[in-house]
């Protein structure tokens, strides 16, 4: 509980720490929280429908209101991300609300609305394996999933894939130093702060704190906010690629 109140009382940095304090009560961080994530709440009920979703659809609302109860209904005890907990949740409620509607259609046509005990059974135990071969996902599919999270991230900062690639140092040594900035501000409570509200790299505090010229930082500025969000979030494959880099 004190750490509860200790995060209430500055800028919650990852999502789990967001999804803490909803549950607090702050109704607020959730209607911001929700409004961020609906491109990936159309993309897990599109997984379902195999088409795409706009917000006017009757299953996005489904997908809307099943992500809102996974982030009261999330415990990060259990060890999962909010994003897994709400993927399954999304698809299992739109895959109840489709086979509704085909049953309501059944009806419709005056072909009885239940089904037999064998029927009952196989649903029941597709929906156990859909969500087994969800919690399942290869390496790749999470890593994708990890990716889509950050260019969302990414968005907020007016930062894209691209202005990363273009902006990327050329040089081994160039991205080391870079990344090295970027260490140096995630460890860093004021400056990890100051990214994460003013969306800006405080260039002047660090230009204080590393052997990088002032013109240096700003030329990698780009790409030293990419890295210190990765740094600061949870983004483990991500952070998989930065040892990678400082190995070369």
């Amino acid at each position: 509980m004190l750490s509860l109140l200790f995060m209430a009382k500055k800028k919650p940095k990852t999502l789990e720490e967001k999804v803490a304090l909803i549950q607090l009560g702050d109704e607020s961080l959730q209607d911001d929280l929700i409004k961020s994530y609906k491109p990936f709440i159309a993309k897990s009920v599109s997984s379902v429908c195999k088409r795409y979703i706009s917000e006017t659809d009757d299953e996005f609302s489904i997908g809307l209101i099943a992500f809102n109860e996974a982030i009261q209904k999330f415990s990060a005890e259990k060890g999962n991300s909010l994003l897994s907990f709400a993927d399954v949740l999304i698809k299992r409620k739109v895959i109840d609300y489709i086979r509704q509607q085909n049953r309501n259609q059944t009806v419709s046509f005056g072909f009885g609305s239940e089904g037999t005990d064998e029927e009952t059974q196989r649903s029941k135990i597709e929906d156990e394996l859909s969500i087994e071969n969800h919690w399942n996902k290869t390496d790749e599919e999470r890593r994708r999933d990890e990716i889509y999270q950050f260019q969302l991230l990414l968005r907020e900062y007016d930062l894209s894939f691209q202005d990363l690639v273009k902006q990327s140092p050329k040089h081994a040594d160039a991205r080391r130093n870079a990344m090295e900035v970027a260490r140096v501000l995630s460890e860093n409570e004021e400056l990890t702060q100051h990214l994460v509200e003013k969306k800006r790299l405080p260039i002047k505090q660090l230009e204080n704190m590393v052997s990088l010229s002032r013109k240096t930082i700003e030329r990698n500025r780009k790409y030293i906010i990419a890295i210190s969000l990765i740094l600061i979030g949870d983004y483990n494959y991500l952070k998989d690629y930065i040892k990678g880099v400082l190995k070369e």
